[in-house]
């Protein structure tokens, strides 16, 4: 299996106030032609949310959101 190194300062970045996101994949306002999915992954994000704030309702199928909380 090849590995592929994308370091965060190269991936996308939101900056949304309430959530800083870095997207490895093209998301958003993010398009990277060379990025678009990677088998039937196409989202991993890594955000940071502030605190009381969040996503509230998604409409999206076959996903799941992750979210680690650090304390």
């Amino acid at each position: 299996m090849k590995t592929t190194l994308f370091k965060s300062e190269e991936r996308g970045h939101g900056n949304f106030g309430w959530l800083q996101a870095r997207y490895s994949f093209s998301f958003g306002n993010y398009y990277n032609p060379n990025a678009i999915q990677f088998g039937a992954l196409r989202v991993l994000n890594d955000d940071i949310v502030k605190g009381g704030m969040g996503f509230g309702k998604h409409p999206h199928d076959n996903m799941e959101i992750i979210i680690p909380f650090l304390v």
